[in-house]
């Protein structure tokens, strides 16, 4: 047949609306995608925590391996949560010394990828998780508290929520009668366009090629699916938010209030957990500055670039054994929630890391990792090869599987973590 030659500026339009068709070998190019979803009997969840500074290993990381290990000074804040948790030492994404790779710490993508300049990120984990279940909450997701560690698909790196406030307010609080009505009006205007968006799409199958009509075949079902959620969002818009005890937060605290702040953070997370108001969340914490915990005078980052000295290595123990006592008092609150005969710690896998495994150089091996809840064989202290470390991605692999995905590869895997 006789294949009509496209403008590459070619535009679907409809209501004022400018949307971009995919590129098409009628315009000189290629690109694909994809898009799935299934469901699991339980409600599984997930909760990524990432921080930018590391922890001190020979603090974090058990001398023994399994699960009789005896607890490092930073474990022993979870001692209480021994069965339910499992450390990885030897684990990392074999990424260049430098802070830069904190974007890659939950997408895992390979080493080529992630250069000082060069930054070409693929989907963080959470967001590869929220494609398949995040379409059952209200919230697909949730990405809090700062930082640069969700990403979509088209390596995209997802704005973060850093107003505990606002997100209070998106997940508990209505909006007036007319915001709501407002919302449902924006919501059918965006039905509206794709429709028409979809007729167009129809009729430019019959003037392209084969290549280009399955590439269109894939851009429709796209819209087909933004439709699709743009209709579970009017439903939503239609449903109450749900009630909480907790007030709204009327403290944005800052740096210098480290465990106030992530305690704020983790009760928002818990509460969006028991809500079923999402499934899928992804925390950065931490800070620069000096926090306020008696006995610290020096800035986190100054004390994390210790140079072995003792007198800044104890400074650090001091912020980073603060720092897990407070995550174990957000597993306190997911183990005392019960939801069905099952506590929510049981239902949730809390993965606890950070990019850096030797702040003090900016070495990105060995990296601290700390996997707590879920339906896990936990195994106390996985010990990996610490001088050929284990793709850290391949425990993103098996996440996934717990989570109900057939889930072969992810990132740079080159395998999945058996032992849990």
């Amino acid at each position: 047949m006789s294949i009509r030659r496209l403008d590459r500026r070619l535009m679907l339009r409809s209501a004022g609306v400018a949307l971009g068709l995919p590129m098409l070998e009628a315009m000189a190019g290629t690109r694909s995608g994809r898009g799935a979803e299934t469901e699991t009997s339980d409600p599984l969840r997930l909760v990524l925590v990432g921080q930018p500074l590391g922890m001190y290993g020979p603090n974090f990381f058990p001398e023994q391996a399994g699960p009789q290990f005896v607890s490092s000074r930073y474990l022993s804040g979870l001692e209480r949560h021994r069965s339910q948790l499992t450390v990885f030492s030897g684990m990392s994404h074999h990424y260049p010394a430098g802070h830069f790779a904190e974007v890659a710490l939950f997408t895992g993508v390979a080493p080529e990828q992630i250069r000082e300049n060069d930054i070409r990120n693929g989907i963080s984990l959470e967001q590869e998780a929220a494609a398949q279940v995040g379409r059952l909450t209200r919230f697909p997701s949730l990405v809090l508290g700062g930082g640069n560690a969700s990403w979509n698909r088209r390596g995209v790196r997802i704005p973060s929520e850093s107003r505990a406030g606002q997100v209070f307010r998106r997940l508990f609080l209505a909006g007036t009668a007319d915001e709501e009505l407002r919302e449902l009006q924006r919501l059918r205007d965006g039905r509206s366009v794709l429709d028409s968006v979809g007729g167009q799409i129809s009729s430019l199958t019959r003037r392209v090629g084969r290549a280009d009509r399955q590439r269109l075949e894939l851009f429709l079902g796209s819209v087909r699916e933004a439709e699709q959620m743009l209709q579970q969002d009017e439903q939503w818009a239609r449903t109450p938010k749900p009630t909480v005890s907790m007030q709204a937060p009327t403290s944005e605290y800052g740096g210098a209030q480290l465990l106030e702040r992530s305690r704020q953070w983790y009760s928002l997370v818990h509460l969006a957990l028991q809500t079923d108001s999402t499934r899928c969340v992804s925390l950065w914490l931490g800070t620069q500055d000096r926090p306020e915990i008696p006995g610290v005078n020096l800035g986190h980052h100054d004390a994390s670039h210790h140079g072995q000295d003792p007198a800044k290595l104890e400074q650090l123990a001091l912020i980073e054994e603060a720092e897990m006592r407070v995550l174990g008092e957000f597993l306190d609150r997911l183990s005392e929630t019960q939801e069905d005969g099952e506590t929510l710690l049981n239902r949730t896998a809390v993965l606890y890391a950070s990019n850096l495994g030797n702040s003090s150089s900016h070495d990105n091996s060995n990296l601290p990792v700390l996997l707590a809840g879920g339906r896990f064989r936990h195994q106390g202290h996985v010990a990996c090869d610490v001088r050929n470390n284990v793709r850290m991605s391949n425990l993103f692999v098996r996440i996934l599987r717990h989570l109900g995905q057939e889930a072969d590869r992810f990132g740079a895997s080159d395998g999945v973590i058996s032992e849990i």
